[in-house]
């Protein structure tokens, strides 16, 4: 028998299974990264070489981000950028993200990573795309190994500068040849497609107002020759909107699927302001679409039509998308914030709201369907973001799976009075830190503290060069 790991007493645990099975006294053993037994701790083995008593806290699933930049944890709370939207903010950030150095890229993702995994998060895709002053996803990669999370890398892109109709200046885009050999050296380098992956390569160009058709076209041809998959920014703003009616006579979506950007190899990030017809069109070729509320809100984006998506059986997960226009990385506090954006939006109205039933009261039985629930938000963070990144190994536990969960302390004040329901209470409730988060069996986060990495001296780095990028800007 290789490396074990027994999980046992915990007061609930959470499988998110096809039965969304509960367990009380619930527990799980694992050998070698992977789960072989998951239900009532009397069911387990006795011992394991690591044993994790969980007495009075709950079990979860590891939690699947499906967007972020870690780089921008470097320009948190900039204050040229605080108050603007999408278009403004990026200009505000692109020449100090394009001062990145391989050390302040190294420490910007060690940063990122930590705040996800003590929020209950196994494994991440992460979005760069601006790789000048050396910066390379080698040093992201690096990183995630380092700290021990599940990774899925995007070797990113930006070719269209300001001079052929694009948003970002021009020395901060990269030769459309130099990218797709960039993008061959890192799939060929880092790829792993075998069930309980570590690491996994994304191509993914960032926007439709910063690379050309034919690096599109070009990006999707090699990822399918390569067998990844492929991600992109689409439909987060009016202004992108906009920018493709006026540029190419048609809607983001449209112009997309003309481009052999649609299937399910295809995730897209935002996708706020579609029609009910594209929502049809994404359901039907099997796109996916990662929802980022944070940062939705804190750049006056809108609202994505999540509950829509789900029901018409598009895929979802969720993002905490980047720490510059989310200035944090905690992706419980994100399933917070999807349930409570998707119940705000029951109070609009038309369009914004919902058409049907809008007169009624948001309680009216006839609406019963149109609010999410915590469980539902659950799974947007877990089953949701395993299918949009295509895998089957993780999301869920249950035997053949990846050992990836954590657990929450029940017996704290965040949840004092919220134990009627301790599953929901851990969405309803204020967030709080995992108390371990086990990632491939290994136990990266123990009693609420990073356990795989002395974080002190990356947090001391990370301000300096934070400070350091940001001078003149």
């Amino acid at each position: 028998m290789g490396r074990t790991l027994l999980l046992k007493n915990a007061d609930i645990l959470v499988t998110m299974d096809d039965e969304r099975r509960e367990i009380e006294n619930g527990g799980l053993f694992a050998e070698d990264g992977m789960l072989t037994q998951v239900g009532p701790t009397e069911e387990l083995p006795k011992t394991a070489d690591k044993v994790i008593d969980a007495t009075g806290q709950i079990v979860l699933p590891g939690f699947v981000n499906t967007h972020h930049h870690l780089n921008q944890t470097l320009t948190r709370n900039l204050p040229a950028a605080q108050n603007n939207n999408l278009f403004p903010w990026l200009q505000a950030h692109y020449r100090i993200w394009a001062k990145t150095h391989p050390e302040a890229s190294r420490n910007s993702a060690l940063v990122g990573l930590a705040e996800l995994v003590l929020s209950g998060c196994t494994t991440v895709f992460d979005h760069s795309y601006l790789f000048q002053s050396g910066n390379k996803v080698d040093y992201q990669i690096e990183a995630a190994r380092d700290l021990g999370v599940r990774f899925h890398a995007s070797r990113g892109s930006m070719s269209l500068g300001e001079s052929k109709g694009g948003l970002p200046p021009d020395d901060c885009v990269e030769e459309e040849d130099d990218i797709l050999r960039d993008s061959i050296r890192v799939i060929d380098r880092y790829h792993d497609a075998s069930p309980g992956s570590m690491t996994r390569i994304v191509v993914a160009p960032c926007s439709p107002f910063s690379v050309s058709e034919d690096l599109l076209r070009e990006s999707a041809r090699l990822a399918r020759d390569k067998g990844v998959m492929l991600h992109t920014h689409l439909c987060e703003t009016l202004d992108e909107e906009r920018y493709t009616l006026e540029r190419f006579g048609k809607r983001p979506v449209e112009w997309m699927e003309g481009l052999d950007w649609t299937g399910p190899d295809v995730w897209f990030a935002h996708a706020i302001h579609v029609d009910d017809e594209e929502i049809r069109l994404f359901a039907g070729t099997g796109c996916g679409a990662a929802h980022c509320p944070c940062s939705n809100m804190r750049l006056a984006s809108g609202i994505a039509p999540v509950k829509k998506y789900m029901a018409a059986g598009v895929k979802v997960g969720l993002g905490v998308d980047g720490s510059a226009s989310n200035d944090g990385s905690n992706m419980l506090g994100e399933v917070r914030q999807a349930m409570l954006l998707a119940r705000l939006q029951l109070g609009l109205m038309p369009p914004e709201g919902p058409r049907k039933h809008a007169l009624l009261p948001p309680s009216h039985p006839l609406r019963a369907g149109e609010w999410m629930t915590a469980r539902e938000a659950l799974e947007l963070a877990t089953r949701g973001g395993a299918a949009v990144l295509g895998r089957d190994d993780i999301g869920s536990l249950e035997t053949g799976k990846c050992a990836d969960f954590f657990t929450l302390d029940l017996n704290t004040l965040q949840f004092a009075g919220g134990l009627h329901d301790p599953v929901a209470a851990v969405v309803f409730c204020c967030p709080q830190g995992a108390s371990t988060t086990v990632v491939n069996g290994m136990v990266v986060v123990d009693d609420g503290q990073i356990v795989t990495m002395e974080m002190g001296k990356v947090v001391t780095d990370h301000n300096r060069m934070s400070l350091e990028l940001a001078v003149g800007h």
